[in-house]
């Protein structure tokens, strides 16, 4: 059982790591120095479409990081009784 949560928990951390990775930073670069903000320049389609991207991958950050969470617990309650 102990050996089926530390792969469950390598694969979770791993999707982790690429969906956090995957995310576009809401740093505006170099065009922060101009004074110009991040959407200049962005049509309303594109816009909402970037926002209900953003969204999905906020909800699922949010769903792995909490399997995460139930995994390492699970290994920590396992460890701990043997």
């Amino acid at each position: 059982m102990t050996t089926l949560f530390i792969v469950l928990h390598i694969i979770v951390s791993v999707l982790l790591i690429v969906i956090v990775l995957a995310q576009e930073g809401k740093d505006p670069g170099m065009r922060g120095i101009q004074g110009a903000s991040s959407d200049m320049g962005d049509s309303f389609f594109k816009r909402a479409g970037g926002t209900t991207k953003e969204k999905i991958q906020v909800q699922l950050t949010t769903t792995v990081a909490i399997l995460f969470l139930i995994t390492t617990v699970v290994l920590v309650i396992l460890v701990a009784n043997g």
